[in-house]
């Protein structure tokens, strides 16, 4: 059953490792983050910091609350971004078939969305695809 808030949206109480995984109750996990969307800059900048501490899972997170409150037109931008950080997170565990397939469909979403005018937010759509091709 999941957690639940006191509105009765589904909340993650249960702590986490670096990677996502689930730990049991009460062991010590890894600072949970935020399941309200951040503006967009906000958003980039956590999902760095996250991304530069070793936490790829936590960044798909901050991307994932962007992705869902984002407007249509910039929907595969931060899908994009945060399948390409869950892939990262698969990679990480092992996981080498899911974590390819879900680089290739976030670079992918990426890539389509860089073809278009939308805002990018000072991203460089080139550097991150060639970094995520590369992992």
């Amino acid at each position: 059953m999941r957690d639940r808030d006191d509105a009765g949206r589904a909340r993650q109480a249960r702590p986490r490792d670096a990677l996502g995984r689930p730990l049991p109750y009460g062991a010590k996990g890894v600072e949970p983050v935020s399941e309200d969307p951040l503006p967009p800059l906000e958003t980039i900048a956590e999902a760095r910091r996250l991304l530069d501490e070793g936490r790829p899972f936590s960044a798909h997170e901050v991307l994932e609350a962007r992705w869902k409150a984002a407007p249509g037109a910039e929907r595969d931008l931060w899908q994009g971004l945060a399948q390409i950080c869950v892939g990262l997170t698969h990679l990480a565990r092992g996981n080498e078939v899911g974590g390819r397939r879900l680089l290739q469909r976030g670079s992918d979403r990426v890539e389509e969305y860089g073809r278009g005018s939308g805002e990018t937010y000072g991203l460089d759509l080139t550097e991150v695809l060639r970094c995520a091709r590369a992992s």
